[in-house]
Formats: structure tokens, C-alpha cells, sequence
């Protein structure tokens, strides 16, 4: 019956879609008169899908549910429901069920005691768009695939000792980052933008030899950074394919097309070094795209790596790589700049440690706890993915005493989780010394393993960030550089802002452009 139902409509569905595609009405007036025409079979075909004892949550329009109050900034709207609802709540997102959770010990349950339940991902469009269907380490499914993508990443390719071996190729990026720097004391930097070219520089050394030289270097970096922040835009723009997974062929506001046409500007990149690489027949190159080409090859290989799994791969390591690390070491900066206190601290703990006549090495990292203290303060308060990625359910389970359906959406708060006033003592205040102190007088119990549930900003359980270690090395280096290298103001009569931009990578709300001044006496250092 629904089967008939659908095709009777679907002429219209097109129809509309033509339209769509070759007019300018506007986007809202057609998605809103697709929507009800199309969905109000829901409300009398569709399986009855109510559940005993679901979690509290605000009431909802038929059909819709909560869609129409939906606040763009997710993260404060679902801690501002948790307020009146708890700490779990439900969420109606059309037709598509969203729990919500703002609780350590809830949160404990779903990712420690029920971790297998919840591994799999809630795949968006724009993710299938961007990821050659989901074919990558953040959105395949759980089971042989993604455990052998899993492991190629961590074991192989995000490793200690791999990292260690190309310490260089980031030694020298950063090295030239301070030169590029040098050449613009006293001139306006835009900081984020520099940190994301340099860190997308160190990664493509890493992935396949190549970086942005020369004259290239700020415009080609303001593109890339501007092609990612489009992409992670989309993957966390509310979409009506997401919430109504029967419309999602007919893509009605355009965030698959969208998608698509960003995809090609990286994918031909890819393509380009893939066939330079395989006409080349150079299998003994110590970089990321031979080890995935040698693996390919690997007749023995019980879940073998496909070339769209391994572009994939290359995708993550792009967009997830460079626009993680550079939006956290930028929000850094602008803590220690607009907290003069901390910038201090950090610069006499590095005068200590590597002196002012040397610069940074990564093997003074270690003999830092202060600035490890302010990375892990930035991430507290500006946690790189604020609602980490939702988890999808396997089967119907329990959290906290409520039923949480098969299929459903599952929201993690973790940027409420690490302002809640329970947990820590003044969570708005930029404290790093609460990373460095302990009641119980031992090692600070907060650390990036995603073990303790009141602060895991990479996540925990099966799904936990599998280039923690790489990030680590990057945000550490790169803030100790900076800040030991140069000085940092604010241009005159500006006021710095922290505000935060959400999506599914949390941003700064405005680029901080802020005026280098030398610092180490050495001057030969900077050439």
C-alpha cells in the first residue's frame, strides 16, 4: 500500500524537482509544499513506531515534530532543553527520532557499557556525498570494512612511529609558516587561515609529497580552507533528505548537489596523484598513498582496501585533518591572546624549557605540561566536534532507565558536558590550571582516551578520533611555535571575540587577524 502510494506520487515529486532546478522560487516555499504534500501519508501509512517509556522532550507538530524550532546553534539549544527535560531528552526531527545526552554517566552507558550498540554512524546525505557513499573511516558501517579501515589508520598511518618518522616534513612546514610570518611583523595575520595552510601542507607531505609553495601559499590556502569550511557546512546544515529519508532522492534543498560539485575540487587531486603514482611504479616511497597502494595489492588481504575506501581516506585526512587542528590551535590563540596571563605562563615555560636564542623542536613537547594544559583548556571549552558524530542504535536498548529506539539519532553533548557547573568549577572561565592540579595529589586524571566521561573532546569507545596522536603532536608544535617565535596584539580599537560558529566542526564566529611582533633574540633564527 505505501509501495503505491509513493509511486502515485512520485510523478509529482519530479515534476517539482524540474522546477526546482530550473526557476528561482524560492527554496523554502518549495520545500515547505513538497514536504506537506508528500509526507501526510506518514501520518496514516507508516508504521506505528511509538515506543514505551521514551525519554521526556518538547512537544511537536505533526509530521514535522520539532523541526520548525530547531535553533542553529544546536549545542546551546539542546543544553537549553536539558534544562527543562534532563539529561536525556527526545527530539522529533520529521521522521526520524533524535535522544539526546548531556549526561557522563548516561554518556558511560553508551559508548562503554553498550559501545557495540552504538557504533554505527547516523550517515547525513552531504556525509554519503562527501565520502564516495560513506566509504570512509568516520561514516562506513560498523563490522570488516571499517575494523580494517580502523586499523590501516591507527596501526599504520596515524602511528607513533610513523609520525615520528616524518617529523621533518612538519619541522620544515612549520619553519616556513615563521618565515612567512617574519615577512609580516607588524602587519595584519590572519591567523587561522595561515595555521590551516600550513597544517594542510604537513599533510599532504605526508600523504603524497606536495605542498603549496611561493606565491601560491595565500591564495590557494584561503581556497582550500574556503572549500572545507563549505563541506563541513553542509555536513551539519539541517536537511529535509536527513529527516524525511523518503524525499532524500529528490534532494530538495540541493545540499547533495551542492556537495557534489565541492567534491571533484579535491577528487581530481586525488586522481591526478593516484595515476602519477601507478605510472611511476615506485612502491618503495615512504609516504601515506604508496602504503594504501601497496596495501591494495595485498592478494592476501581478508577485507581488501578498494580505491574508492582508500580516496576516501585521502578525503578524511584533508578535511578532517587540516580544519580540526587549525580551528583549535586558532580558538588557542585567541584564549592566550585575550587572556594575557596564560600567554605569559606559557611563553616563560617555553624560555625555561627551549630558551630564547633556539627555536621549538618537537622533543621539547614533553617538558611542557603548561601549554599541554592549554590544549586541553581550548578543547574543553571549544571541543572540536561539539556533538561529536551521531551514533545510530543496532537494536533497541536502555540508557538511563528510558527506551532508546533501533535507528534513532543519538546526539552526545559534549560541549555541555564540559561547561556543566557540577562537573567544573568556574566552566566559562579559561583555567588551564584545572588540567595540571588533582585532589588526590596524583597525574591529572584528564586526558584524550575518552576513559573519563566528563571530558572526552575526541570522543570515546569503538568510534573514538583515530588520528588523536596526530593531532596532539600538530596543536602542541604549532602553538608552541607561535607563541615562542612571536609576540601577539590585537589591532588597534578591535576587541578580540571567542565567539563560536556551530556546525559540525565548531569554528571561530570571526577569523583572528591579529599583528606578529618578534620575540626571540636570535633574529637569524626566522630565515
Amino acid at each position: 500500500m505505501v509501495a503505491m502510494f509513493l509511486s502515485s506520487i512520485t510523478p509529482l515529486f519530479e515534476n517539482l524537482n524540474h522546477y526546482y532546478t530550473n526557476n528561482n522560487t524560492t527554496p523554502l516555499l518549495i520545500i515547505a509544499f513538497t514536504v506537506i504534500s508528500a509526507l501526510t501519508w506518514l501520518l496514516f501509512l507508516r508504521p506505528n513506531m511509538a515506543h514505551r517509556n521514551l525519554p521526556p522532550g518538547p512537544p511537536g507538530l505533526p509530521i514535522f515534530g520539532n523541526l520548525l524550532s530547531l535553533d542553529p546553534d544546536l549545542h546551546t539549544y539542546f543544553l537549553s532543553l536539558a534544562h527543562t527535560y534532563g539529561p536525556i531528552f527526545k527530539i522529533q526531527l520529521g521522521s526520524k527520532l533524535g535522544i539526546v545526552i548531556t549526561s557522563p554517566s548516561m554518556v558511560r552507558e553508551v559508548l562503554k557499557e553498550h559501545d557495540s550498540v552504538f557504533a554505527n554512524r547516523d550517515v547525513p546525505a552531504a556525509g554519503r556525498a562527501a565520502t564516495y557513499g560513506g566509504a570512509d573511516i568516520a561514516w562506513a558501517p560498523y563490522g570488516p570494512e571499517w575494523r580494517m579501515l580502523r586499523k590501516v589508520c591507527v596501526l599504520k598511518m596515524l602511528s607513533n612511529n610513523t609520525l615520528d618518522s616524518v617529523y621533518e616534513l612538519r619541522r620544515n612546514e612549520v619553519r616556513k609558516m615563521v618565515r612567512f610570518l617574519h615577512d609580516r611583523v607588524g602587519s595584519e595575520v590572519n591567523v587561522g587561515e595561515q595555521v590551516f595552510l600550513t597544517v594542510l601542507n604537513v599533510i599532504t607531505e605526508m600523504m603524497w609529497g606536495g605542498a603549496v609553495e611561493g606565491k601560491e601559499r595565500e591564495g590557494l590556502g584561503a581556497e582550500f580552507r574556503e572549500v572545507v569550511a563549505e563541506m563541513t557546512q553542509l555536513l551539519g546544515k539541517p536537511n529535509v533528505s536527513d529527516f524525511f529519508p523518503a524525499l532524500a532522492r529528490f534532494d530538495l534543498q540541493r545540499v547533495e548537489k551542492q556537495m557534489h560539485a565541492l567534491v571533484p575540487r579535491f577528487d581530481g587531486i586525488f586522481e591526478r596523484k593516484i595515476g602519477e603514482r601507478v605510472k611511476e611504479g615506485n612502491k618503495k616511497s615512504n609516504d601515506f598513498l604508496q602504503f594504501l597502494l601497496n596495501l591494495r595489492e595485498e592478494a592476501d588481504s581478508k577485507t581488501p582496501l578498494t580505491m574508492v575506501q582508500l580516496k576516501a581516506l585521502l578525503m578524511d585526512m584533508v578535511v578532517g585533518g587540516s580544519d580540526t587542528s587549525a580551528n583549535t590551535i586558532e580558538f588557542a590563540m585567541a584564549e592566550m591572546i585575550k587572556n594575557s596571563e596564560v600567554m605569559k605562563k606559557v611563553q616563560e615555560e617555553l624560555e625555561a624549557v627551549v630558551g630564547r636564542d633556539n627555536m621549538v623542536e618537537e622533543s621539547h613537547i614533553h617538558k611542557l605540561p603548561y601549554l599541554r594544559a592549554v590544549m586541553k583548556e581550548t578543547l574543553r571549552l571549544h571541543p572540536a566536534l561539539p556533538l561529536l558524530i551521531p551514533h545510530r542504535p543496532s537494536e533497541t536498548t536502555t540508557i538511563g532507565g528510558y527506551t532508546v529506539p533501533k535507528d534513532s539519532r543519538v546526539f552526545v553533548n559534549v560541549w555541555a558536558i564540559h561547561r556543566d557547573p557540577s562537573i567544573w568549577d568556574n566552566p566559562l572561565e579559561f583555567d588551564p590550571t584545572r588540567f595540571l592540579r588533582d585532589d588526590d595529589g596524583g597525574a591529572n586524571k584528564w586526558d584524550f582516551s575518552g576513559s573519563d566521561f566528563t571530558y572526552f573532546p575526541f570522543g570515546s569507545g569503538r568510534r573514538i578520533c583515530a588520528g588523536i596522536a596526530m593531532a596532539e603532536r600538530t596543536v602542541l608544535y604549532f602553538l608552541a611555535t607561535l607563541v615562542h617565535s612571536f609576540d601577539w596584539s590585537v589591532i588597534d580599537g578591535e576587541k578580540l571575540d571567542i565567539s563560536e560558529k556551530f556546525g559540525i566542526v565548531l569554528k571561530k564566529k570571526t577569523p583572528l587577524v591579529v599583528i606578529p611582533k618578534l620575540r626571540l633574540s636570535n633574529l637569524g633564527l626566522y630565515k
